[in-house]
């Protein structure tokens, strides 16, 4: 049976603020995250993203405050990630109002928390998030930001994550980020044929016809996204209507001003 296809903004927040790069530089202001959260949801948003950007190289934990705001504003499952190093912490982020936790640095610096995690909250609540970056033909995994190549092969690390309880991957194409030049297609291609948790694309969205291609070409369930998203270049409501018309995609009646009857607060 066929599954339905997911839209997912991603909010990279910093400093209390929503931000957007192109290659995980040159950030740029994109808003509030709470506001925009709220606003996604109201938009019919399948999903959202919240990754505290800073975290692991501030050496910090993720900003509570923020996951509780989204929490009350919002009835859309989210998932956060930044700074997780253990389960008291994932248990903190999941008792303010996330529904899933995303792991990424902190995971290959030590392996064994993915499974520590999937332990105490169940696979299907823990993200694994990889940056991946070309070099010749194959992908290498970075960290802190995509700050740090680790030389390790990215589909070996797919493999290992999932094998160690990851019950889902966003995975986050450190080339496409903000270029809007369309999904790593190619490296998707790959990924599906080694495992089978759901999967979350994310880096060069940039027209309707890249989600298309994305959701007709992979089997990847999930298209993040965030510029396209946050600076109005595309809306939520016209994306799912596009793609409805050749794929299981959910929507809602709205209302005059867009937003779905079904989030309207």
């Amino acid at each position: 049976m066929s599954v339905y296809k997911r839209i997912i903004p991603c909010l990279d927040i910093q400093n209390g603020r929503t931000v957007k790069g192109i290659n995980f530089e040159s950030i740029r202001d994109a808003g509030d995250p709470v506001q925009l959260a709220k606003f996604y949801a109201n938009q019919g948003a399948d999903e959202l993203v919240l990754l505290d950007i800073s975290a692991t190289n501030e050496e910090r934990s993720t900003f509570i405050p923020i996951v509780e705001a989204v929490a009350a504003q919002v009835n859309i499952p989210f998932t956060v990630g930044g700074g997780i190093s253990s389960v008291e912490t994932a248990r903190t982020l999941l008792r303010s109002g996330a529904d899933k936790i995303s792991v990424n640095s902190l995971a290959v610096k030590r392996p064994e928390l993915i499974t520590e995690l999937a332990a105490a909250f169940g696979s299907q609540c823990i993200v694994v998030a990889i940056d991946i970056r070309k070099t010749g033909t194959s992908w290498t995994v970075h960290t802190h930001g995509g700050k740090r190549d680790t030389g390790m092969d990215a589909l070996e690390w797919i493999r290992k994550v999932v094998s160690l309880g990851a019950g889902e991957l966003l995975i986050t194409s450190m080339d496409g980020d903000g270029t809007k030049t369309g999904f790593a297609l190619d490296f998707y291609k790959k990924v599906e044929k080694l495992v089978s948790v759901p999967i979350i694309a994310s880096g060069g969205a940039g027209t309707i016809g890249h989600f298309e291609e994305l959701f007709t070409q992979t089997n990847i369930t999930g298209g993040l996204a965030a510029s396209i998203f946050h600076f109005g270049e595309i809306s939520i409501p016209e994306l799912k209507k596009e793609l409805s018309k050749t794929m299981r995609i959910r929507t809602f009646p709205t209302d005059e001003h867009g937003r779905t009857r079904k989030f309207f607060f």
